[in-house]
């Protein structure tokens, strides 16, 4: 697996005797990609999945008891998300109004989604769901995720405007449909399992469902789309790694944290900037932020 590489060509116009001058040159030199990794105080683990324009990143974390949290990372400080009543909340995504969608499990063990938006906490049920996860959110409010119905079966659906739309991909197998994030266009990813157990990406865009496989990869994870149609999510190899992966202008880059043993891909913003998880040496997993150093996001390699 390629390690994350940006290649960013200069062009150099020679007319006669002419050169780019060094200090021009310079300005046209683009910065490094740099990682910066993220950990709640006091957590024993701690997950970065979805960040807006404004650079607000939430995900969840694990207290030193085991319990489970959301927490916002916005202008350096966290802030612990818990829906009221909840064993376990996690936080999925947050689009650039600061609003945020996730899943919390009531004191039965039920598991249901949530907006949380101006402060206040909203349920998403799908009406006769056993199961609700919020993963998405986007701009104008559309929100994404799948369910479980009576029969244990999962489908994606999209909730807009008050109305819940189930969404299946025809011919996925018994593992259904699973959806991950929606963008200000309405284009949704995800992924889903064939008949043989493989695990495929999944972009939903203008009602056309497209395949979205990781060249090389044995499984493709699809998790986030932004704005610009730029994909990040996971891809597992045939020994059984995982590697983060941005999908953009037809090219795949792999994302690798270094040092790490596992790398995974959560989310991606407008501005190219991308968040995730990764496994330290010592198992120990960790959020990150991922920041391209390029106004323009990410050039691929060809």
């Amino acid at each position: 697996m390629n390690k994350l590489s940006t290649t960013f060509g200069t062009i150099l116009l020679v007319l006669g005797c002419f050169a780019l001058s060094p200090a021009l040159k310079a300005a046209r030199e683009p910065r490094q990609p740099t990682f910066t990794q993220i950990d709640v105080p006091g957590a024993s683990l701690t997950v970065a999945n979805s960040i807006n324009e404004r650079g607000d990143i939430v995900g969840p974390y694990f207290d030193g008891d085991g319990n489970g949290h959301g927490f916002l990372l916005s202008n350096g400080s966290f802030t612990t998300i818990d829906v009221p009543g909840a064993i376990f909340t996690i936080a999925t995504a947050i689009n650039i109004q600061g609003e945020m969608v996730g899943l919390y499990f009531d004191g039965d063990g039920n598991g249901h989604g949530y907006l949380l938006s101006n402060g206040s906490f909203t349920t998403i049920d799908v009406p006769g769901a056993i199961f609700t996860i919020a993963s998405g959110i986007n701009s104008v409010g559309d929100i994404v995720g799948d369910y479980f119905d009576d029969s244990g079966l999962r489908h994606g659906y999209r909730l807009s405007n008050g109305v819940f739309t189930t969404i299946d991909l025809p011919g996925a197998g018994a593992f259904g449909t699973d959806l991950e994030s929606i963008n200000s266009v309405g284009d949704i990813v995800g992924f889903y399992q064939d008949n043989s157990g493989n695990t495929h990406g999944l972009l939903l865009s203008r009602g056309i469902f497209r395949t979205i496989d990781v060249p090389g990869a044995a499984q493709t994870f699809t998790i986030t789309v932004n704005s610009r149609g730029q994909i990040v999510g996971t891809s597992v190899d045939n020994s059984g790694n995982s590697h983060g992966f941005l999908l953009s202008r037809g090219g795949s880059i792999a994302i690798d944290v270094p040092g790490a043993i596992a790398t995974d891909a959560n989310g991606i913003n407008a501005l190219g900037e991308i968040v995730g998880d990764f496994t330290d040496s010592s198992g120990n997993e960790h959020g990150y932020l991922l920041s391209s150093g390029n106004e323009h996001g990410y050039l691929l390699s060809r």
